[in-house]
């Protein structure tokens, strides 16, 4: 088989890059390890508006609107953060990638299942315009052969893909545990926040999807103190058998178990020899939050375009295709790089500086400013406005002073 692109891994990102590569002229092929798209499930599935616009999928009545979400501090006390409208979805990961998968099939891709890549070598260079990919694969475990101009790597965080191209990982990987269950929401539209020991490094959540909830939490290597080297799962059990508000509101029964690891921070390159990666595999996730769709998508749409544009110049270098590089640092690179920032300040506070922290935001005048500029995808927008609030300003000022 020969093709001008070869994506390997059919999530968003993935099929996103396909879709935009064959759109663009290029003969595209997905390749996708597993029997079916969209499974196994690691994601919690709540996907913010401007997520759901930049994957260019038109809600349904299988999308769940959330408008809002309750944050609890350690000691019980929490916050309301509403905006009134609609500011995400809870959808179902099978079905939305599908979906995703569909759509690159309708812009001419093709795609291949059980489809699982053993080895890559590197063909001869064509006069410095880049080095043609040669995929060694098993398909429903035959050998076979594929070349490509240009390979995509959205193959998740732990990318062989980029190993193979001799690219970086993501250096910090934070541990995520999720369970399907039933909850006793106050309102089926908020989502709950619980960040602090219960989850070191990170926070848990409580996620309404029409009459069942998605229970989860995630945590960062080396954070907390005793309980630093349990895993996610064991800190998920202990959070739905002792929290003190989510062992009264959740069920015991547990009707599905994800894991996964969520990438917090973005490798040196993301380009080589004919040759990207995307999505998870170059950590475009957002540290804030650990939702990798939006930056996921944004990033793959330019890497479809740029592969397409440099097959078409028959010039696939390193230097040519670096230029996604440079555009998808210029779209979402800074953003990334506040969320970082704002995740490791958070992963340094105890719980009763979280305490102190929401007793803080719990003023009529903070929370307006928080509903008014919150953004999921954009963070430093509020944080933003909050450091020139003087009133939250004095407080984070004592927060440092007293650490």
């Amino acid at each position: 088989m020969d093709y001008d692109i070869v994506v390997v891994g059919a999530g968003p990102a993935g099929c996103l890059a396909a879709k935009y590569a064959a759109k663009n002229g290029a003969k595209t092929l997905i390749i996708e390890e597993h029997a079916s798209i969209g499974s196994p499930v690691q994601c919690a599935g709540l996907l913010s508006t401007s997520a759901i616009r930049e994957c260019e999928v038109v809600p349904d009545s299988g999308f769940h609107p959330i408008t809002g979400a309750f944050v609890y501090a350690p000691d019980r006390r929490r916050i309301r953060i509403s905006g009134g409208e609609i500011k995400a979805y809870v959808v179902d990961r099978r079905i939305f990638d599908r979906t995703l998968a569909e759509n690159a099939v309708r812009s001419g891709a093709d795609i291949l299942m059980r489809t699982r890549v053993v080895g890559i070598d590197i063909g001869r260079e064509a006069h410095g315009r880049g080095r043609r990919r040669i995929l060694h694969v098993t398909i429903e475990g035959e050998p076979d052969v594929i070349g490509a101009d240009v390979v995509i790597g959205a193959d998740g965080v732990q990318s062989r893909i980029a190993r193979w191209a001799g690219l970086d990982t993501p250096d910090t990987v934070l541990s995520g545990a999720q369970v399907s269950t039933v909850y006793d929401f106050e309102d089926p539209r908020f989502v709950e926040i619980f960040p602090g020991s219960c989850a070191p490094g990170f926070f848990a959540w409580a996620i309404p999807y029409h009459r069942s909830a998605r229970i989860g939490l995630a945590v960062r290597p080396g954070s907390g103190s005793g309980v630093e080297h349990e895993s996610a799962w064991a800190h998920l059990k202990r959070l739905i058998a002792e929290h003190p508000v989510v062992s009264e509101k959740c069920d015991p029964g547990i009707a599905g178990i994800a894991l996964g690891g969520i990438p917090i921070s973005v490798p040196q390159q993301t380009a080589a020899d004919g040759l990207l990666i995307v999505g998870d595999a170059a950590g475009q996730v957002k540290p804030t939050s650990g939702g990798g769709v939006y930056p996921g998508a944004v990033c793959a749409k330019i890497a479809g375009k740029i592969a397409a544009d440099a097959v078409m110049e028959g010039d696939t270098s390193a230097r040519r295709l670096s230029e996604y590089d440079k555009l998808w640092r210029g779209r979402i690179g800074r953003e990334l790089a506040i969320g970082r920032r704002i995740n490791e300040w958070m992963t340094r506070l105890s719980d009763s500086e979280i305490n102190r922290l929401i007793r803080v935001l719990d003023d009529g005048e903070l929370l307006d400013l928080i509903t008014r500029y919150g953004d999921m995808d954009h963070p430093s927008v509020v944080v933003r406005k909050l450091l020139m609030n003087r009133k939250s300003m004095s407080a984070f000022l004592k927060m440092a002073l007293m650490r």
